[in-house]
């Protein structure tokens, strides 16, 4: 993969259609970041279940590089249709059909046809990672420390 330092840098990502009825992914306008996954199969979510949908594609994930499953927030704030463990993380070695486990949060049966758009595809160059084991951290930009859960405070 020929990473660019331009904001324009692309990544081209092999992808092959295990459905060849349905249209490849591929971002909806100009400058999204990222490309819509069909169903390839037609069910039924039925109300607070979750499922395993396929999406009839597998894709060639170059080194350097990550895909992330996302929810589509049109399902999720009409429907209540969202992706379990999101994002669903795609390594560069996997070559399998993308899959998505999707979650119907509402309490009413949601109807997926095939074809439709139920997830997003994204794609992410990264910097390889190499975890140094230490006997201590060095300080933090702030003076957060080891606080977590909520320690910035909560919304109201």
């Amino acid at each position: 993969m020929k990473r660019s330092a331009s904001l324009n840098g692309m990544i081209e990502v092999p992808i092959m259609a295990l459905d060849t009825e349905l249209a490849i992914p591929a971002p909806v306008r100009v400058g999204d970041a990222a490309a819509d996954l069909p169903a390839n199969e037609s069910t039924v979510l039925a109300a607070g279940s979750r499922a395993l949908v396929g999406t009839g594609f597998a894709v060639a994930i170059p080194l350097g590089a990550c895909g992330l499953i996302l929810p589509r927030s049109g399902l999720a704030i009409k429907h209540g249709i969202t992706c379990l463990n999101s994002p669903g993380l795609i390594d560069p070695g996997y070559r399998g059909e993308l899959k998505v486990i999707l979650h119907n949060t509402s309490d009413e049966d949601f109807k997926i046809s095939r074809g439709d758009r139920i997830a997003q595809l994204l794609i992410v160059g990264l910097d390889t990672v190499s975890f140094l084991q230490s006997e201590s951290l060095p300080a933090g930009p702030d003076d957060r420390g080891a606080q977590g859960f909520g320690s910035s405070g909560t919304a109201k």
